[in-house]
């Protein structure tokens, strides 16, 4: 969603590198193309205004003045009230002191709320709460059996006592729903309401009566991240309506340009919770400004990377397979422990997803979006088309077996054979991280004993030392040698031949020697 955005800021910051000192007018050249950019996403006029005075105010201060590097500084205020539009620091969920714990969602009409609210409580679930979803939206047709069958999916409880599509109270089946949860020992409920437009004072009205009919300990508003300036206006008529403590964002992996998500919190005073990017339920986590904010200025999300690869990955696993990796250079790290890693980094989400959050690859997004999410499956049907002992040593894999495991995977036989060669080499650069010697071209990681990674190159011998390819000039260096040694040992040089080399016999001596 901020693609365009972060292209933009990224040709800003561009002019700036190699100044050694910024004057005045690089100054506001740099905030005009900032607040073009804002403007050009959609961001709210008082906030682009807000945001250009203070970065204009800062930069021109001692802070750019005196730093080593005025490009960097500049992109780090940007950085910072950058996070402070998003929000600031990260807003958590309040729970209630006695369960269960109360969450209200509102929003307009297709903003997706019934979706998010089974993503919400998935979430919960994984972070070890029993959540239930209150089916209280009893106005939009099939709404009620939505929101059954995302709550199926998401593996957590549903309360739907009424049809919905025109029938029901919506405000008795929210009361109804706290006994119900207090019953079966849920300990959150999360009340799906109708959608509505903030003009609609009937709904508005319903919504307020929900409110003050359950006590919500939270009450979060989702916005469609896709539609622009109107989300904004239509949070400011329902804080003032009925109130909500912070918002959702939803579809924030569209197109769209993206200024409502940059706006909303500022324009409101009420912090973003959480976001959803995607149409799987795992496609959902809290908000966290810093790393948003990181993300648009195209340094990547390294710690958003780290905690999914912390709830994939068992630790037991990840301990089994640096084990085999570090013993016997790699060998016995096979095609099915590959395999296994691949179905690890495919279970924390989208591959292009994941690339995107690497820092730098803001440059590469053309390649990241032509990333084929299928090459998985396709690398998982050639190593299931082969045999235990062929996936222990793919090194029996000749000519026929690659012929046979071709037809089993239904690829071509070169793709066999790339699979192997690619095993192969990501099979050496692993153990050689994992024994502690660094990647191949890289320095070595302090502290973890391999050194720099190379192996040391071997002295060239002294000149004088070489031998000879000719035999018989070959035989007299020999017994010139043999020489010196004679001649050393005599006067208890031992087996210096430095020593026998510099040492000059005295001439009383010589006749003895020849």
């Amino acid at each position: 969603m901020f693609d365009t955005l972060s292209d933009r800021l990224a040709a800003t910051f561009k002019n700036l590198r190699g100044k050694g000192r910024l004057s005045e007018a690089d100054i506001d050249a740099t905030a005009r193309e900032i607040r073009i950019a804002l403007l050009e996403a959609d961001v709210a006029l008082p906030v682009v205004r807000a945001f250009i005075k203070q970065i204009k105010e800062r930069a021109l201060g001692v802070e750019v003045s005196q730093a080593l590097n005025p490009a960097q500084q500049v992109i780090k205020i940007v950085n910072e009230e950058l996070i402070t539009v998003l929000g600031g620091e990260t807003r958590r969920l309040r729970f209630a002191k006695q369960p269960p714990t109360v969450i209200m969602l509102a929003g307009l009409q297709g903003s997706g709320k019934t979706t998010l609210a089974g993503k919400l409580g998935h979430w919960l679930k994984g972070q070890g709460h029993t959540p239930l979803l209150v089916a209280c939206d009893l106005q939009r047709p099939n709404a009620v059996n939505q929101l059954s069958v995302v709550a199926e999916r998401a593996g957590v409880g549903v309360y739907a006592p009424e049809p919905g599509n025109g029938v029901g109270d919506p405000v008795k089946v929210a009361q109804d729903s706290i006994d119900h949860a207090k019953t079966k020992q849920y300990d959150i409920v999360i009340v799906d309401t109708a959608g509505r437009l903030g003009i609609d004072a009937e709904l508005m009205q319903q919504a307020a009566d929900i409110r003050d009919a359950v006590s919500p300990d939270e009450i979060l508003f989702v916005v469609d991240a896709m539609i622009g300036q109107d989300a904004v206006n239509t949070a400011e008529a329902f804080r003032d309506g009925v109130g909500f403590d912070g918002v959702v964002l939803s579809k924030l992996d569209g197109d769209a340009r993206g200024g409502a998500a940059l706006s909303v919190a500022q324009v409101t005073g009420r912090q973003i919770m959480f976001a959803s990017n995607g149409e799987k339920l795992d496609d959902f986590d809290a908000f966290h400004p810093d790393r948003m904010a990181s993300r648009i200025l195209g340094m990547g999300d390294v710690l958003t990377l780290i905690e999914k690869a912390e709830q994939t990955f068992s630790r037991e696993e990840a301990e089994r397979v640096a084990s085999k990796l570090a013993s016997s250079k790699g060998k016995d790290f096979t095609l099915d422990d590959f395999l296994s890693q691949m179905e690890q980094v495919r279970k924390m989400g989208s591959l292009s997803k994941l690339i995107g959050m690497l820092p730098g690859m803001a440059q590469m997004k053309d390649q990241i979006q032509n990333v084929d999410e299928r090459e998985i499956d396709r690398t998982a049907a050639i190593i299931k088309s082969m045999t235990p002992g062929e996936r222990n040593d793919p090194t029996i894999v000749n000519g026929s077996r690659r012929a046979r495991i071709a037809r089993g995977s239904g690829v071509e036989v070169g793709a066999v054979k790339n699979l192997i060669e690619r095993f192969f080499e990501a099979r050496k650069m692993m153990s050689k991280v994992a024994q502690g010697g660094g990647l191949p071209g890289m320095p070595g990681i302090p502290g973890m004993g391999g050194g720099p990674g190379r192996q040391r190159k071997k002295q060239k011998p002294a000149k004088g030392k070489q031998r000879s390819g000719n035999p018989m000039k070959r035989k007299q260096q020999e017994q010139e040698a043999a020489l010196r040694r004679e001649q050393a040992g005599a006067f208890g040089a031992g087996d210096d031949q430095q020593g026998a080399q510099t040492f000059e016999l005295p001439d009383e001596f010589k006749k003895f020697t020849e």
